[in-house]
């Protein structure tokens, strides 16, 4: 049969898998990316692959979404629109696809909905495949990309998110994928997202044997994660029991926690007969050869924990969190609690908030959830305000059953029955006016915004406005390969840097001199490929970027807030000043949002009081106890405290 090519309708992509005698591969090279390197895989090491994976005939390449649209400006300094643009430019005719939160779309709490469908459309302009899900599997929050993706003619994949249990059963699934299609009707493929890899291989081709038993002629597409190293069986399962694209990812970057090998899954699925429609063999071994000598300069992001972990089986935690979860162990120095909070706590956790999916932003709510149980030594003694929303019923509906009282009496004290009933259920968010954030960003930029650049704004506010400056000031930083953008170290004047870009074309860095100004900046001096640039760096400012740690006890934060005086609870990032100096404000109102781990809390105010001064700023590294507001009281300290 002809291949399958970017720019076709969905509906001639699906009337050809449903034709064919065979099965489709994905390459998951986004989620391999997520699962084993912490998001870090550069494009320029994606391009270099681009011929061989262009040729390998794919169904397509998951290459964007996820975390990885806030990674790349955040961590890559690489435009996610841009990143597309030159990957289409190498692959005319490989589907592009993405992964997209629903509600959350490419970020980590709800968005209004026309900053939904904006994002959509900008992003169909390049992507053909979207995958959607919602956490909780709770249909209306998918609604409004379902609705954009299939106005662009684009190929959606609703997914329903699996995991284990007694109330995950076939009859469970069957229903939701039937409430789905009469939101979107049959001409979608459906995605089991498996992304924990969880269950055995007979329970998922008795789920997919459920599901097309039910709905023969729907395309079922089987996701999984190989942290077990159990995947390969689960997806021949898949396959055999009527699954129509399974998905995979390049042996050569293929670890523990992400998708298993394509070469494997074919020779393994050939033993049954069946042939992967329209792969061609060598072309996916050239990739590998291609990537392979890169995958030396991404050592430093692999997991600390080496080798596969059948113990997934009991935390359920997944793969795109394992990396990063054992990484924020490292630097919050708790790496040997790690056993107690994966094998004890998080399981115990799941049970308790209802034995949903651990899938972003469910999974950070539960890993955040065990490790502060762990950490503080009072389970539930520091609810995140994202597990607070998750109570309220913001997120959505608990599928299952509730959290018991005792958990909720925790989070909103005593009278968390009128909290609940007052506040509960999901919030609808007003559309924002666009015009007016695009305003804003033209007078934080200093020039007129594209509109990718807006979308780009609307997802991650802050992190966006310092990439656009970042690269207004030091250019395109996607040309170079990880070997420099990744060195250990730093560089040393007198130091001469060669590489080969992604075209072929060769390179030549040498550092220095240096300068040192009158005003205190340093002029760095480099001659790139022989032409000589300048770059002014300010003046170093003592303990700049650096959160200073302050010794002080939770109640000892606690008793400041109640005359006043506004401290970090926790190590996290400001990403939300709520009040400006001289407001009045009442005891409860919202004064600071902090994140970590991807949570956001809001800080309450203890006490009623005027806005006498605001340390901290958006964007600030704080360590418990770190200051960040001073609330003048409206009586005395000694009465706050009692208060």
């Amino acid at each position: 049969m002809d291949r399958i090519v970017q720019g076709m309708h969905s509906g001639e992509v699906l009337k050809r898998v449903r034709e064919a005698k065979g099965y489709f591969i994905t390459n998951t090279a986004r989620d391999l990316s997520q699962s084993d390197f912490k998001n870090r895989i550069l494009l320029h090491t994606d391009l270099l692959a681009a011929d061989p994976r262009e040729r390998s005939g794919y169904f397509s390449l998951e290459i964007t979404g996820g975390a990885s649209v806030h990674v790349d400006i955040l961590r890559k300094q690489v435009d996610p629109f841009l990143k597309l643009k030159l990957l289409r430019e190498k692959m005319p005719n490989t589907m592009f696809q993405t992964l997209c939160r629903g509600v959350n779309l490419f970020g980590y709490r709800p968005y209004p909905q026309n900053v939904i469908r904006l994002t959509v459309r900008e992003f169909a302009k390049y992507v053909d495949v979207w995958r959607v899900f919602d956490f909780l599997n709770h249909v209306p929050n998918m609604q409004a990309v379902f609705e954009e993706v299939q106005k662009a003619g684009k190929l959606l994949e609703p997914s329903i998110c699996f995991s284990t249990g007694p109330q995950h059963t076939d009859e469970y699934y069957v229903k939701k994928v039937g409430e789905i299609l009469e939101v979107t009707g049959q001409d979608i493929s459906l995605c089991i997202k498996n992304h924990g890899g969880l269950g055995t291989p007979k329970r998922i081709g008795e789920l997919v044997r459920a599901i097309k038993d039910k709905f023969p002629e729907l395309v079922v597409h089987y996701h999984g994660h190989n942290t077990d190293g159990n995947d390969i069986g689960r997806i021949t399962a898949a396959v055999v029991n009527g699954a129509n694209i399974v998905d995979a990812a390049d042996h050569a970057f293929t670890g523990y926690f992400g998708p298993p090998p394509i070469l494997s899954v074919i020779q393994t699925l050939k033993d049954y007969g069946y042939t992967a429609v329209g792969v061609d063999e060598s072309a996916v071994i050239e990739t590998s050869e291609v990537l392979r000598g890169q995958r030396q300069y991404y050592e430093y992001f692999e997991s600390q924990f080496k080798g596969f972990l059948p113990t997934v089986q009991i935390h359920k935690l997944p793969g795109g969190a394992m990396g990063s979860s054992f990484e924020q162990a490292v630097k919050g120095k708790f790496l040997n609690k790690m056993p107690e909070i994966l094998h004890e706590e998080l399981p115990k956790v799941q049970q308790e908030l209802g034995n949903w999916w651990s899938v972003t932003p469910g999974s950070q709510i539960l890993w955040t959830t065990a490790v502060s149980n762990v950490q503080g030594g009072e389970r539930y003694g520091n609810c995140s305000g994202d597990l607070k929303n998750l109570l309220l019923g913001k997120y959505g509906p608990f599928p299952f059953y509730c959290p018991e009282d005792w958990i909720y009496e925790k989070a909103f004290g005593p009278d968390w029955r009128k909290i609940v009933e007052e506040q509960g259920g999901i919030e609808k968010i007003e559309d924002i006016d666009i015009d007016k954030e695009r305003r804003v960003l033209q007078d934080r930029l200093g020039y007129e915004p594209t509109e990718q650049q807006l979308v780009t704004y609307l997802q991650h506010p802050n992190d966006a406005v310092e990439f656009f400056k970042f690269e207004e000031k030091f250019g395109k930083v996607y040309v170079l390969p990880p070997s420099i953008v990744f060195k250990r170290g730093g560089f040393a004047l007198g130091e001469t840097l060669q590489f080969v870009d992604h075209n072929g074309k060769d390179h030549i860095i040498e550092i220095g001199p240096a300068q040192k100004n009158e005003d205190g900046a340093t002029s760095i001096y480099l001659n790139v490929d022989h032409y000589q640039r300048v770059f002014s760096m300010a003046a170093e400012t003592k303990d700049e970027g650096v959160a200073r740690e302050v010794a002080m006890s939770k109640k000892e934060i606690q008793d400041l807030a109640k005359v006043g005086d506004v401290r970090a609870p926790f190590g996290a990032n400001v990403c939300e000043i709520s009040v400006a100096e001289g407001q009045d404000v009442a005891a409860g109102d919202k004064l600071v949002v902090l994140e970590a781990m991807k949570m956001q809390t809001p800080l309450l105010a203890a006490v009623a009081g005027k806005v006498a001064r605001i340390h901290a700023k958006v964007g600030d590294a704080l360590k418990p106890g770190g200051k960040i507001i001073e609330l003048a009281c409206e009586v005395e300290p000694l009465q706050c405290a009692k208060k």
